[in-house]
């Protein structure tokens, strides 16, 4: 599996629960909080649900 490095760059405030606990999930807890992660469908799934709040990055 491919590695991806997620940054969060937009704060949960005002979010919905939902979006909050995924983000939670994640480990991004913080702005600006970075996290290396395994590209697996349910990784996936979760940032597509929150990409308007993280930045994305393939790590080679």
């Amino acid at each position: 599996m491919k590695k991806i490095k997620i940054t969060l760059v937009k704060s949960p405030i005002d979010r919905p629960e939902r979006q909050k606990l995924t983000l939670q999930a994640l480990g991004l807890n913080k702005m600006n909080a970075t996290r290396e992660v395994e590209g697996t469908p349910q990784i996936l799934g979760m940032i597509r649900a929150v990409e308007h709040m993280l930045s994305v990055e393939e790590v080679a």
